[in-house]
């Protein structure tokens, strides 16, 4: 039997990041996969997705294109060019893992991982198993689409995430369920395509774990596009026989029926916890999740879980922070755990939405004394420029001490500008700190510099 120091389940972002700091860090390394190496953010998920939206928002140029004055006579899209495109970018970014590994010199064991007690592991593939030996086990086997009872996903006409990245033809009308992040991501690639799309939300707005202005500026935006919005709304059943799909939904009003060629279930996530022998080693698990200390020890020396099956955001992001700061802490190094608070959020619809921290309701809920500041694109030399002056950037800190309690932004390129929050927010950075630091001009950037100046009314572009 083969032994290993660490052996890691899942080589999704989690995973396969978790691999290669253990590799630098002198431990012999395995990682079992069932299927892609990257798992579902580089094939299924983040990466893919940011393709097919690139090519959403390039059509949606040469649409306007009249408007920075050049004229493009005949324009047209190809449905399954744009897929193929988003398909080649994941192949490629996947191959990209297939090279760390080797690099690294960790061993990709193919296959359905399972952990048994001692301390192994066992690798399933076309009725071959093998078992492994290690140290110390690491979960990261992630997620995929949550079905609710209601709206059981078929595959063709019912689906999830994966199966929205590859539809065989654009369908004419699109129902999308759930306006988290991977709803609204979809409902703008379509709806930019030129699909007719109806979201339906069961909260009262969309994006409703954002700011509840970021929300009501999404709504304006996509309603504009001629998305239609229906929130307070439940999915009730779904009747596909027959041509397309047949969804009831209850309001306040009542019931009504919505038609459309697909209807997308985004409702959010399941973890990927079954049948990897959590029950017959005596892991504990919690409502779906895998319970962990700060440093990612389940109740079980030797095994670990990261990623979309601990209680913790399920990002790709997180789930790579989360790796490296389990295996540095089994490396004995002096770690400190992960700061939840202040993990930035991102939306890659148009505009782009971008958060972290605190929301005005949840700081004023938390008995904070706040500054808020708002800078509206609209007043943005560089958005004016580019054509994008759609959003805004909103700050709040706390009256009493200047700390930088939420920063939120909904614009063109704003997924990119975040960064500067959380690293204000990392180092303790004050109001006036942000403010003196010089931006340059023009960029959206600016922008968070001229928020914070509204936020103590010293602002100069409003």
């Amino acid at each position: 039997m083969t032994t290993y120091d660490i052996i890691i389940l899942g080589s999704g972002p989690g995973g396969y990041v978790t691999a290669i700091r253990a590799a630098q860090l002198g431990f012999k390394t395995a990682i079992v996969e069932k299927e892609s190496l990257g798992g579902v953010c580089l094939n299924w998920g983040c990466i893919p997705t940011k393709a097919l939206l690139k090519s959403a928002q390039v059509f949606d140029y040469l649409k306007h294109a009249d408007e920075y004055g050049l004229i493009v006579k005949d324009y047209d899209k190809d449905f399954n060019a744009v897929v193929n495109r988003s398909r080649n970018v994941a192949g490629g970014m996947s191959k990209g893992v297939q090279f760390l590994m080797k690099k690294n010199k960790i061993d990709v064991l193919e296959g359905f991982g399972k952990i048994l007690p001692g301390k192994k592991v066992q690798v399933s593939q076309n009725n071959k198993t093998e078992e492994y030996q290690a140290q110390h086990i690491i979960i990261a086997t992630g997620a995929r689409s949550r079905e609710l009872p209601n709206l059981p996903q078929d595959g063709k006409k019912v689906i999830g995430y994966r199966e929205a990245m590859t539809l065989p033809s654009q369908p004419k009308k699109l129902i999308v369920v759930g306006s988290g992040a991977i709803g609204i991501e979809f409902a703008f690639f379509y709806n930019a395509m030129g699909t007719e799309v109806t979201i339906v939300e069961y909260l009262d707005r969309i994006v409703p774990v954002e700011d509840e202005e970021i929300s009501k500026q999404l709504e304006r935006s996509f309603k504009k596009s001629g998305i239609n919005i229906i929130t307070n709304a439940e999915v009730t059943s779904v009747d596909s026989k027959g041509n397309g799909v047949k969804a009831t939904i209850k309001t306040a009003k009542g019931e009504e029926t919505l038609t459309a060629d697909i209807v997308l279930s985004a409702v959010g996530i399941k973890t990927n916890i079954e049948n990897i022998g959590l029950e017959e080693v005596g892991i504990v698990v919690d409502r779906d999740k895998i319970l962990v200390n700060d440093f990612y020890q389940t109740n079980l020396p030797g095994y670990y879980a990261i990623g979309d099956v601990t209680p913790g955001q399920a990002l790709a992001h997180v789930a790579s922070a989360e790796g490296i700061i389990c295996v540095e802490k089994i490396a004995g190094l002096h770690v400190e755990p992960l700061d939840y608070g202040n993990i930035p959020g991102c939306t890659y619809c148009s505009p782009e939405i971008a958060s972290v921290g605190l929301t005005e309701a949840k700081a004023k809920e938390k008995g904070y004394d706040i500054k808020v500041g708002k800078f509206p694109f609209s007043a943005s030399g560089k958005a004016q420029a580019s054509g994008n002056s759609d959003g805004f950037v909103k700050v709040i800190f706390d009256a009493k001490y200047g700390e930088w309690l939420g920063c939120h932004m909904i614009g063109a390129g704003v997924t990119d500008m975040i960064a500067e929050a959380v690293l204000g927010r990392k180092l303790e950075t004050t109001g006036h700190e942000v403010l003196k630091s010089v931006h340059p001009h023009p960029t959206m950037s600016e922008a968070v510099m001229e928020a914070v100046a509204a936020a103590y009314d010293e602002v100069i572009h409003l």
